[in-house]
């Protein structure tokens, strides 16, 4: 018991500490260059060029080029429009056809990863039945861009409101992803936004979204240096949205979207705030957790037994991406494991108890293909993955600093870790609007986009009637 006491003096002195510190900084808002080369002494083009995702017969069954007794070298050709080049990719089809895979354990269920029997059904469904050009034509119907911000080609979708109530303008809505995710996670939330009467919804609030692809991720082109992280991707949107025209908007996100959001915002967390769960149930309440904190934040040895055995992507991704991005973008059924696997067990742990993950108990597996299908036809997830290893530096330039601008969390339960009102208020001291929501995981916009929907619909109010 004393011991806990004193335990808990000292973690305390050291958390006030730290939270005691409210620094009045914000990032510098630097420039810089990310493109192939030198940067050019010409200026930068800064036109904004309507695209198109488009697909061909040769990406999706292959161009056969054969010489003599050799191995045929199967080649597809993807064409950008506007792009005014092509990427050359690998043949899908062939690829799946000549797949290896191992057996699972007896009832391992999800436990040791992606089922591998779970796994046969989704390469027969990719096989024979997933319409690509069906699904392109999905992604094409918000109006896509590009425009060339610090040598980087950066795609976006920007969705205007079909109609507005007499006398309201939209408010500009900077929704931005995170890994393995992409633009397409929010195409079902953008109509709750963009036309919410239509879709159930007050619109007292209606919405002009704009969602950018992360450099290397998608159709938005990786840099050629090192060093391109969190920071550099904020300052890139933040120069986007002026671009644009705004001055003001305000922003959302999850994963790498939140880290990116909170640059923006002159902010990142510190981790050790963790330290308080040393504390135990019996100290909750003195360092201001509700009775639902505790609920979703112990066991003690569940959570960091949790986050361990959810964590070894972060590692391989934070030291060597670039190996282990040989074998993904070699392997498309590897592929679709890799990611897929997150969207089980990121969506409820409880899932690894199931045979199929649970996959197809919140997305369909057209939707979550083409997810897939995102990261294969562009070949990015190499890239996609460097970005865990140019932000995990002990430099960070922008760890300490505080958020001095309005702000909203949601706290979905089936979160990887939760995180306390008061954690989020010791960094964001103007957080207006904490949620805990009633289901949900970490792919919020894709899985519950009306709950989240609903309460950026009540942050922005609760915003504005200040």
């Amino acid at each position: 018991m004393w011991l806990e006491i004193l335990l808990a003096s000292v973690l305390g002195f050291v958390i006030y500490w730290f939270v005691s510190k409210d620094k009045e900084e914000t990032l510098p808002l630097e420039d810089g260059w990310w493109g192939p080369g030198v940067r050019p002494t010409a200026g930068e083009d800064e036109s904004i060029r309507p695209f198109k995702v488009e697909t061909s017969d040769e990406e999706i069954n292959g161009l056969e080029l054969s010489s003599g007794n050799k191995l045929s070298l199967v080649l597809c050709l993807i064409h950008l429009l506007y792009l005014g080049s092509c990427i050359l990719l690998q043949d899908l089809h062939q690829r799946i056809d000549k797949v290896r895979l191992t057996p699972p354990l007896e009832d391992s269920r999800f436990h040791y990863g992606f089922n591998s029997n779970y796994l046969q059904k989704v390469i027969s469904y990719w096989r024979n039945e997933f319409d690509w050009r069906k699904q392109v034509e999905s992604l094409n119907r918000y109006p896509h861009f590009k425009t060339k911000i610090e040598g980087l080609d950066i795609h976006f979708i920007h969705v205007k409101p079909p109609q507005l109530p007499s006398g309201q303008t939209p408010k500009p809505l900077l929704m931005v992803h995170g890994w393995p995710g992409s633009f397409y996670e929010f195409y079902k939330i953008i109509p709750l936004l963009t036309d919410p009467k239509n879709h159930g919804l007050s619109d007292e609030h209606v919405f002009e979204v704009i969602c950018p692809s992360i450099p290397g991720y998608g159709f938005s082109e990786a840099s050629s240096k090192k060093g391109f992280d969190s920071v550099a991707t904020a300052r890139i949107f933040y120069k986007l949205m002026l671009r644009l025209g705004f001055q003001q908007f305000y922003i959302q996100g999850g994963d790498w979207g939140a880290l990116i959001c909170t640059n923006m915002a002159q902010l990142v967390p510190r981790n050790f705030y963790t330290l308080t769960l040393l504390l135990g149930r019996r100290f909750g309440r003195l360092f201001g957790y509700t009775k639902r904190d505790m609920e979703l934040m112990y066991s003690l040895k569940k959570i960091f037994f949790n986050l361990l055995r959810e964590s070894g992507y972060l590692h391989i991704q934070s030291t060597k991406p670039d190996t282990v991005g040989c074998a993904l973008n070699d392997s498309p059924v590897g592929l679709a494991a890799y990611i897929l696997e997150k969207f089980s067990t990121w969506t409820n742990p409880e899932f690894r108890d199931l045979e199929d993950g649970g996959l197809e108990r919140k997305f369909s597996l057209d939707d979550l293909l083409t997810g897939v299908m995102l990261y294969w036809t562009t070949g990015t997830i190499t890239s996609s993955q460097r970005f865990y290893k140019e932000n995990m530096r002990l430099d960070s330039r922008h760890e300490g600093i505080k958020v001095h601008v309005p702000m909203g969390f949601a706290a979905f339960p089936c979160e990887v870790i939760h995180v306390p009102e008061k954690w989020v208020k010791s960094k964001y001291p103007k957080l207006i609007s904490y949620s805990y929501m009633p289901r949900g995981g970490h792919f919020a916009a894709f899985e519950e986009p009306e709950l989240l929907a609903q309460d950026i619909h009540k942050f922005v109010g609760l915003l504005e009637r200040q």
